[in-house]
């Protein structure tokens, strides 16, 4: 999977989010902005991504990091965090 793919495939799974993903093409990096994520632990909202992204997980990503926000807690990160 490439960058766009792994975009694609979070927003799909997860309806009405944003995803920003960064990488070399064998680790990736993603920032995923959800209002779903409200309420949850990290480990709760990174599942979901990881439910998201489905079997590519064990088949055509190598390394995914990631780091969640809801858009509130995104938008109170201010603009240095915003990549």
């Amino acid at each position: 999977m490439n960058m766009t793919e792994i975009k694609a495939a979070i927003e799909a799974g997860l309806p009405d989010c944003e995803a920003r993903v960064t990488g070399d093409g064998t680790h990736f990096e993603a920032v995923v902005i959800c209002d779903a994520f409200d309420g949850k632990g990290m480990l709760e909202q990174h599942k979901m991504v990881y439910g998201a992204l489905g079997d590519a997980m064990r088949t055509s990503i190598h390394a995914l990091s990631m780091r969640t926000y809801t858009r509130r807690q995104w938008a109170q990160q201010g603009d240095t965090q915003h990549t």
